[in-house]
């Protein structure tokens, strides 16, 4: 694994080549001091087909796909099931290859440059797929752009898998959330979306509004599928500890928010965490989209091109 950092006056960045992964994201608080807020394993080792997807970028379908498979152009692939599901691109899954560094730039708006070329079947996907993963600096933004294109049309639905806090360990419990969402995906036993959609009016999805974290995750944790009102921002967190503010912007129609109840504390650079130690922005297209014709299309055709750009902006408040 070759790890690359890119940095500006506000932000430095540190990736590995191994699943296009984010390690390290260091953005000074209110007192001046780096916090790195993202949560990344100390050895590099701990990646190596890590279950939490830390960092990861994560396609060739990011999220859940029903057991029986996909269907393009009347045709049915199955696809890898394990727990009733396809999760997250297969048993590998674009998460735990080694991509190929394109470029890597450290100039106004540093960036690094990845590629990775899925053969057509891989994980039982039709199409010989080339996808692209850059990160760039801008001032106080990381931007994460995915592109890919196809020579049979395919699936499509990558995102990046960055598990965030803004404290730089502990929990997130702390932390404030708003999310510019009015619907949540609803879900089945094995987490697959019915079909049907749920305000979140009167419910604990709720987080018009600024909502401090510990009054929801004293219910329960988050793993829901929130549609998208607004891309700009789509979502709000903000440490009241380091006066750090994250905004997230992207053109997907959701985002899923989870958060862990817990991680592995000896595996992590962050010390020490406690309960809830994160909280993940996937930002994509929803769950399971292939199996349900009423939900926006992930179908990528031969000779179009996917793009995927979300921006985490960082501030202090």
């Amino acid at each position: 694994m070759k790890i690359q950092t890119i940095s500006n006056k506000h932000l430095k960045l540190t990736t590995i080549d191994y699943g296009a992964t984010i390690q390290q994201l260091i953005f000074k608080d209110h007192l001046g001091n780096d916090v790195n807020v993202v949560l990344g394993y100390k050895n590099l080792d701990s990646y190596i087909h890590n279950a939490p997807y830390l960092g990861a970028s994560v396609g060739r379908y990011a999220g859940r796909i029903s057991p029986n498979g996909i269907t393009i152009n009347q045709k049915n692939y199955p696809l890898y099931t394990q727990n009733e599901v396809h999760l997250h691109g297969g048993k590998e899954g674009f998460s735990f290859k080694t991509w190929k560094l394109v470029e890597i730039s450290h100039g106004e708006n540093p960036h690094i440059t990845y590629s990775y070329f899925s053969k057509d079947m891989e994980e039982g996907y039709p199409g010989n797929l080339e996808v692209f993963c850059t990160y760039t600096l801008m001032d106080n933004t990381l931007e994460i752009t995915y592109k890919a294109k196809t020579d049979q049309d395919t699936v499509v639905n990558l995102t990046n898998h960055n598990y965030y806090n803004l404290n730089g360990h502990g929990t997130i419990t702390d932390h404030e959330l708003r999310l510019y969402s009015n619907q949540v995906l609803d879900k089945g036993q094995t987490a697959l979306p019915t079909g049907k959609f749920i305000s979140v009016e009167g419910t604990h999805f709720d987080f018009r509004t600024p909502t401090l974290l510990q009054k929801q995750l004293a219910i329960a944790g988050i793993d829901d599928t929130y549609v998208v009102t607004q891309n700009n921002p789509l979502a709000e967190l903000y440490s009241p500890k380091t006066h750090i503010q994250m905004k997230v912007r992207s053109n997907q129609v959701a985002v899923v928010v989870y958060t862990p109840p817990t991680l592995d504390e000896k595996l992590l650079l962050n010390k020490p965490i406690s309960s809830y130690p994160a909280i993940c922005f996937e930002t994509q297209n929803l769950p399971d989209a292939p199996n349900h014709p009423e939900f926006p299309s992930a179908l990528l055709k031969s000779g179009e091109v996917y793009t995927n750009k979300s921006k985490f902006e960082f501030s202090i408040k």
